[in-house]
Order: structure tokens, then sequence, then C-alpha cells
């Protein structure tokens, strides 16, 4: 294929995959911060433990059925697979805002979890359009989208539970679906996509990953998989948590301060988009940020709201430093043919991370309050730096081996 039509194929696909990212944030965030809520007012359950559990099973469905999506892109062109699922998810989310019990609603929400969870390989098809060099500007403007949708889904999320109804905040979910589904269409239509499926079915014999994967990748995913644990186990209650230190009820504020972190991302961007010509070591930072994010945790357990709030400033600032330096790294560590295999894996670790924190926090805030969930997340954090420093080399660049294959169209990135 000639260059020039390679560069007509990928006009708006950079800018398109990050509308979908914002289009899934966005119904992600709806009821994420208000299933306690939810529950409540839909369907009578007040069981803090039942809230965890149900967190806890979009994370297991997020994680079982990435990998096989991930096997599937080698057969089918990415954005054929997402317009198929995307619509899939969507409709399985209106069923689920018509059932009438919570069962109904767990087995219709799960499987919609498990066709949404196809969305996540735009990710690592974004990166295989991009060379490496600009691989951190990239994930920093997706990290971005992710809080900027955080933040429009949390106050969009709580206005509508106090101001229309929990089925609402399902249709709103829906509509996410249905849009990202629109704009794989568009691309479809455009002749935007580029294909990848065809190269990758005809070198997979060829591929020798395994021990690679487990030197390089599997140590980084467990670390992102503690953090993960950690950044997690204050989600689900923090709405509660916030109205009750305050006093207030009023949920739109509450989605404003669950979303601070989000805020604080755009800052970083900028921040991070001027130090770009200093070529700073990946590793410089990791550190600090574990150990800044450790302090902002602590900080929102203090009884007092200027001190909440302060450490939820911190809290964001080293959340999204740490996530752009990981995800970075694990572009670097891998091979372009084998970004979507390991990124899934290391999203199943963080949807482990996840897991684990949803049953953990389900169980501590049922027995023990709030408060807890921010001093333990504090020494998560705390743990993850003391591995960071025993696994040494960990976060740092590896050079390409000869013969890497290079981006598709890096010469021509948009």
């Amino acid at each position: 294929m000639k260059p020039d039509m390679k560069d007509d194929m990928k006009r708006g696909l950079k800018e398109a995959i990050v509308a979908m990212s914002a289009f899934a944030v966005l119904s992600d965030a709806i009821l994420i911060a208000f299933y306690p809520h939810f529950f409540e007012r839909r369907y009578g359950v007040t069981s803090a433990l039942h809230v965890g559990a149900y967190i806890a099973a979009i994370s297991i469905a997020v994680m079982c059925t990435l990998p096989l999506w991930a096997r599937v892109a080698r057969r089918v062109e990415t954005m054929h697979l997402l317009l198929v699922m995307q619509g899939a998810a969507g409709v399985l989310c209106v069923l689920s805002a018509f059932a009438d019990s919570v069962a109904g609603y767990w087995v219709l929400s799960m499987l919609m979890f498990m066709c949404k969870s196809s969305y996540l390989l735009m990710y690592p098809y974004l990166m295989r359009m991009q060379p490496p060099e600009t691989h951190g500007h990239v994930i920093g403007l997706l990290s971005v989208v992710v809080y900027v949708g955080g933040i429009a889904g949390a106050v969009l999320g709580g206005f509508t539970l106090q101001h229309v109804g929990p089925a609402a905040g399902v249709g709103l979910m829906a509509a996410g679906d249905f849009a990202m589904m629109a704009v794989c269409a568009w691309l479809i239509g455009s002749g935007r996509v580029v294909p990848t499926a065809a190269a990758d079915a005809a070198d997979a014999p060829a591929r020798r990953g395994g021990p690679r994967l487990l030197r390089r990748v599997l140590p980084l995913c467990g670390l992102v998989m503690l953090m993960d644990f950690s950044a997690y186990l204050i989600r689900p209650f923090f709405a509660l948590y916030w109205e009750q230190l305050s006093g207030s009820g009023e949920q739109i504020v509450s989605g404003a301060v669950f979303a601070i972190p989000g805020a604080v991302a755009l800052v970083a961007l900028f921040v991070n988009q001027r130090a770009r010509q200093r070529n700073t070591p990946l590793r410089d930072g990791v550190l600090a940020n574990l150990l800044l994010g450790a302090a902002g945790l602590l900080m929102q357990a203090a009884p007092v709201e200027a001190v909440l709030l302060a450490g939820r400033v911190l809290y964001g600032w080293a959340l999204f430093q740490l996530i752009v330096k990981f995800e970075v790294l694990l572009f670097r560590i891998s091979t372009p043919a084998d970004y979507a295999r390991d990124f899934s894996v290391f999203n199943f670790f963080q949807n482990l991370g996840v897991l684990l924190s949803s049953f953990a926090a389900g169980a501590l805030v049922q027995r023990h309050g709030a408060a807890l969930t921010f001093a333990l997340a504090a020494g998560g954090f705390a743990l993850a730096a003391l591995l960071e420093r025993l696994w040494l080399g960990l976060d740092r660049p590896a050079a390409p081996a000869p013969g890497t294959p290079q981006p598709i169209g890096a010469t021509h990135a948009g």
C-alpha cells in the first residue's frame, strides 16, 4: 500500500479512537460512584457486601473476556469486532434497564460488560499506528480522556440519580455504547481502518513470546495489580464517605469531589507536555509518585474536609503519572504484533486488583467503616514502592531487539 493511501486511511483514526474512549469512560462512570444508591433505590438492596460483589463481578466479566476478544482480533479486524460487540452491549444495557429483579439486572448487565470489554482493544490497536516516541503523549492524552470522562460521568450520574432516577442512569450507559458503535461504523465506512488481522494470523506460528512475557510483562503486571488494588479500594464507597463527612446529601457535589483526580490529570498532562523535550528517564518519578500517592490516600482518611480535598489532589497527580509510566513501559517491552495479547494480560491483572479490592472494600466498610480503606490503600502504595525498588530494572526502557517490527505506519503517524 502506498504511503499516501495509508495516510488517507489513518486520517482521523486517532481522533476517532479518542472520541470512542470518551464515550466508553463516560458510560462506565455514570454509576460507578453510585452503585450503593442505585441498588437501594432500584431494588431496595442496602448491603455493602452486595455492592462490593457486584463491582467485583464486573471485573471478572472484563478480565475473562478481554483475552478472548484479543484472540478473536487476530482473525477479525478490531473495528469490525467492536462494531458488533458495542451494539450488543447497548442492547443488553437497554434490556437491563427494564429488569424487574436484582437477579435479572445482574445477568443482563454482566452480559453487557462482557460484550463491552471489547472496546479495550482499541488502545493496543491505536499504539500500533504510532511510533514508540509518541506513546507517552498518546497514553497521557487517553488517560486525560479517562479522567475527564470520569468527571463528566460522575457529575452526570449524580444529577441523574438525584433528579431523574436509576433507570435513566442505565439508559445513559446504553447511549455511550451506541455512540461507540456509530463511530466504528463511520471509521469502517470511510476507509480509515488500517487492517492488521491478516498479518497477525500469518505471523502467529512464528512468534515465541512466552519467555519474554514471563520475564518482563508479568512482573510489571504484578506491580500494577497491587497499585490498582489500592487505588480502587477507596472507590465504591467514596461518595457515601464524603456525604457522611460533609453532612451533605447532594450527590452532584459528591460526584464532583469523586472526580477531582480527573481535573488534576488535565494539569498533569500540560506539565508533562512541557517536559517532553527533557528526555527524562522512564524510571524517574515512579518511586516518588508511589509515595506521593500513599500520602494523598492517608490524607483522605482525615476527618477534615480541607485535608481530604488536598489529599485527593495529591492522589490524582500521582495516579495519573503512574498510569502513564506503566503503560508506556508495557508497550516498550512488547512488540506491535503482541500488543493486544500483552495488553489483555496487563488488563487481566489490573482487573484482578480491582476484583480483590471490591471484595475487600465491601467487607471492610461493612465492619469497620470507609476510613480504613484509605489507610490500607496507602499501605498498598507504600508496598508497591518497596517492590519497585526490589525489582531492579523493571521500569527501565528496554532497547528494541534487532529485527523488532516497527508500528504500522510509524513513518506517517497521525
